[in-house]
């Protein structure tokens, strides 16, 4: 019984994979798993925080923490957090629209298949 991968890696080692019985491939080199390889990889990019989402939850925090301490004034801390705010709904609404655009590139697809 075969356990490890046949898949050779770009450095020229061997993967080390676990195969599944019946299979010379582990799920991350078996060519019957590419489109669903692509598909979670399409969708880890969409769900993967941006560096900008990254960005205003730093900014966040540290506003909060000036505004406990006392650096930054509670009106002024208010205001910025809101304008934030709008940035990320801003940002929410790019990524739906990204992914609706996505599902109709798909289902076109499927129809010219089908078709």
């Amino acid at each position: 019984m075969k356990v490890a991968c046949s898949a050779i890696k770009p450095n020229g080692e061997r993967c080390k994979g676990l195969v599944k019985a019946g299979s010379d491939y582990c799920p991350a080199h078996d060519p019957s798993r590419a489109e669903a390889r692509k598909r979670a990889a399409s969708k880890a990019g969409r769900a993967r925080p941006s560096k900008e989402l990254q960005d205003v939850k730093d900014r966040l925090s540290r506003l909060a923490e000036d505004v406990l301490s006392g650096n930054v004034d509670k009106s002024t801390g208010a205001v910025v957090s809101q304008i934030l705010n709008v940035f990320v709904r801003a940002v929410s609404v790019e990524l739906k629209v990204k992914e609706v655009e996505e599902l109709e590139q798909r289902i076109e697809q499927l129809e010219r298949r089908s078709a």
